[in-house]
């Protein structure tokens, strides 16, 4: 076991605070002096490797647990298509051994640089959600070291009041240890894409509703500098994963070497480089971006290049300069498409930049108390911190995201308030019971959850 003090940030690198660091096998820590010799009076949370935009994964004044994978951290089981994963594993490592196995993650966010224990309290969503949920719908099991430093492992039946506060519950019921979930079988490192240039949001939503059923992934960038006719104009991407016969046809050089899986990252882009993605760079940008697509194409990419194209580049969000950025995403209903629309035109209108912006289509809930996705369209954009009106924006959206009955993902919160989680999350109480009986103390601790009065 390793203990340091260390500053603690964000993704977005906003809000640091100092906490102690763990680093610990889980053995360790269910130790009869591991768990209660880490934790002080403001209690321990996990982290994995930081990717959370806001501060779930800090703990300032308390310690912060990075939990260091065992002797045998993956195994594969090729006949039930089951993973077994130390939680303190990352999607790259767990990709680099399944990928060319024929096997994916049911889920992946934008990044592969985040553990599976990450996954799980984030109950994390991808391009697939409208097809296949999010990662806590393909869990089967859970290891957790418990606030009484017991080790438990529950399953949707053995303890479905625990399991489905842990699911989504960003890690304040337990640590995760292990986790058990279901593979998706692929003949390929590729994915068939078609995409296409979309001339406004009105078209994009129309087309998405129409086309969503036929891909297993969908996402949209949005231009939200454009405005008038172009507003939310857009960059529609759909895809599968590539077969055998789809390589022969669209990319045959692939078929020696299909499942060859080694994705390449470039260096860091350097510290102390000033905000480089002021509004006139990235409306130059999202022109570029959305006159370089072609009209509409049809071919393959590398499940790098569909799934995690930032990935390549690392260290990326230091193009934002030393004030971070924050990163904001919400999801409203199906049938407040006129709020969704009304949204985007105050985005844009407000001159506040975004680099980065997706649209997608949820599909059913996980079951989760506090997981984030419902059916509906879910907006994510990313904006420059410390920029005059910011706040009165974010505020003024929130009030737009409540009054439809919509709310926001606690993975990429670095904003929201005790008022916004109560409006927009009707289970916290439920989740708040469950909490207080499986840790009654309070061990399970973070800056989030007091922030936004989860304990």
């Amino acid at each position: 076991m390793e203990t340091e003090q260390r500053a603690l940030t964000g993704w977005g690198r906003t809000a640091p605070t100092v906490a102690t660091v763990v680093r610990a096998t889980a053995d360790e820590l269910g130790s009869d002096a591991g768990l209660s010799a880490t934790v002080g009076a403001r209690g321990a949370i996990a982290r994995g490797l930081g990717r959370s935009y806001g501060d779930p994964a800090q703990n300032g004044g308390g310690a912060v647990i990075e939990l260091v994978p065992g002797t045998d951290p993956i195994r594969i089981d090729s006949v039930t298509g089951l993973a077994h994963v130390d939680a303190g594993v990352s999607l790259d490592v767990l990709l680099r051994e399944m990928v060319p196995q024929g096997w994916f993650v049911p889920v992946t966010p934008g990044t592969r640089f985040v553990t599976v224990g990450g996954a799980v309290a984030s109950d994390i969503h991808g391009k697939n959600h409208h097809a296949d949920g999010s990662f806590g719908a393909h869990c089967t099991q859970l290891g957790m070291l418990m606030a009484d430093g017991s080790h438990r492992s529950i399953t949707p039946r053995s303890d479905p009041d625990l399991w489905w506060a842990t699911i989504g519950g960003m890690g304040l019921t337990g640590l995760i240890t292990d986790v058990s979930f279901r593979m998706i079988p692929i003949e390929s490192r590729h994915c068939v894409v078609d995409t296409e240039r979309v001339p406004n949001l009105d078209a994009l939503i129309e087309k998405m509703e129409a086309s969503d059923h036929l891909y297993r992934y969908s996402v949209a960038w949005i231009d939200l500098v454009a405005t008038g006719k172009h507003l939310g104009r857009s960059v529609l991407s759909m895809g599968n994963h590539a077969t055998l016969d789809d390589l022969r046809e669209l990319n045959p050089k692939a078929v020696a070497s299909p499942l060859d899986f080694d994705p390449a990252v470039f260096p860091d882009v350097p510290s102390g480089v000033p905000n480089v993605l002021n509004r006139l760079a990235v409306r130059a940008f999202n022109e570029l971006w959305y006159r370089k697509t072609p009209q509409r194409h049809h071919g393959t990419e590398s499940l790098t290049g569909f799934f995690h194209p930032l990935d390549m580049v690392g260290q990326w969000t230091r193009l934002y300069g030393s004030r971070g950025f924050l990163q904001y995403q919400f999801v409203v209903p199906f049938d407040a498409v006129d709020t969704m629309r009304t949204i985007v035109a105050k985005i844009a209108d407000a001159g506040h930049a975004s680099f980065l912006a997706v649209l997608k289509r949820f599909g059913a809930e996980s079951g989760g108390l506090l997981s984030f996705p419902k059916p509906g369209w879910t907006l994510t954009l990313d904006l420059p911190a410390g920029v005059a009106g910011l706040g009165q924006l974010l505020t003024e959206l929130d009030e737009l995201v409540l009054g439809v009955g919509g709310r926001h993902y606690l993975a990429k919160d670095a904003f929201a308030t005790p008022e916004v989680m109560r409006r927009g999350y009707p289970q916290l109480d439920a989740w708040r019971e469950i909490r207080d009986r499986v840790d009654p103390g309070g061990v399970w601790a973070s800056d989030q959850a007091r922030r936004l009065e989860l304990i």
